[in-house]
């Protein structure tokens, strides 16, 4: 990154701060902002379009960008459980987390989630069916050129 854009990027920083003093408008705040990413984005494809030229020249450089790109979090960090408490072990967590994924599964809901109205008895209903007629009915009214196929992508890509 050259100095202009390292300016930028401290610019963007001190808006923030700014803002959330309220010294700095929003709109300023965002014209700032769009401004650093749009010339962030930019350099760092300068930079991946030169890696890619040079890479015949120069394959320890490339190579070293793509690992950087690679690496991974190790490690997570403290979660609360039902109760409310602070968990900071590893064996703890993974319990913690294997009881959250888990409810994915049963369908048990905890307390701190968004209950079904009870007044509804969601248990006993019929899942919404969709007739033979009305399958073919918006099939025949779908747009072909716009409409994206079986592999989910859009016929311009």
């Amino acid at each position: 990154m050259n100095k202009e854009l390292l300016g930028k990027v401290k610019h963007k920083k001190e808006a923030y701060r700014g803002w959330k003093q309220g010294q700095v408008a929003w709109e300023e705040y965002r014209e700032t902002v769009r401004a650093a990413r749009d010339q962030v984005r930019k350099a760092k494809a300068l930079i991946e379009i030169s890696l890619a030229r040079d890479v015949k020249d120069n394959k320890k450089s490339f190579y070293r960008y793509v690992s950087e790109k690679r690496r991974t979090r190790e490690n997570v960090g403290p979660l609360w459980n039902e109760v409310g408490d602070l968990i900071t072990q590893d064996i703890e967590k993974a319990e913690v987390l294997n009881d959250f994924f888990a409810l994915v599964f049963t369908g048990k809901c905890l307390s701190h989630t968004a209950q079904v109205a009870e007044d509804r008895d969601w248990e006993n209903a019929e899942p919404p069916t969709a007739g033979e007629d009305q399958v073919r009915e918006y099939l025949r009214n779908l747009k072909v050129r716009t409409s994206m196929g079986p592999d989910e992508m859009h016929p311009w890509v």
